[in-house]
């Protein structure tokens, strides 16, 4: 009886831990990530590649990357709002580069979605995003 409960308890703990793990990776509600490919490279470090989809008159929300994003913008337009610098138009054809930490939020232009390729240099052993307090 004695094993069960140890069983049981130790089973219910790593679920919770797999549940709070799967809501540290979820993205700000307002942005569709599709990854593409992730390698473990440099040391310490995940590099992601994926596709960033916002919808029209949509936000990806406050949030911040343990490690350095770069991007390009594919489709539509955005202001990209980082705190403590000037917001910046977006548009296709663009790039852009968010520094490790940095708080951080794109607000979409017009009735078309913004879509970028983004690469993501993060810390591996943290999530690729985490919620950033409202202003």
């Amino acid at each position: 009886m004695v094993k069960l409960r140890k069983s049981l308890l130790c089973a219910a703990v790593v679920a919770l831990a797999g549940i709070g793990a799967a809501i540290a990776q979820q993205p700000p509600a307002g942005i569709k990530r599709t990854p593409l490919q992730k390698i473990d490279f440099p040391d310490g470090y995940t590099t992601v590649t994926g596709i960033a989809e916002i919808g029209p008159g949509g936000a990806a929300g406050r949030h911040t990357h343990p490690g350095i994003e770069t991007g390009y913008v594919l489709e539509g337009e955005a202001d990209l709002v980082i705190d403590g610098q000037p917001d910046k138009h977006l548009k296709a054809g663009d790039s852009y580069v968010i520094p490790a930490g940095v708080v951080h939020d794109a607000k979409v232009h017009g009735d078309k979605p913004l879509k970028v390729l983004g690469i993501y240099i993060v810390d591996k052993t943290k999530p690729l995003a985490t919620p950033a307090p409202a202003k």
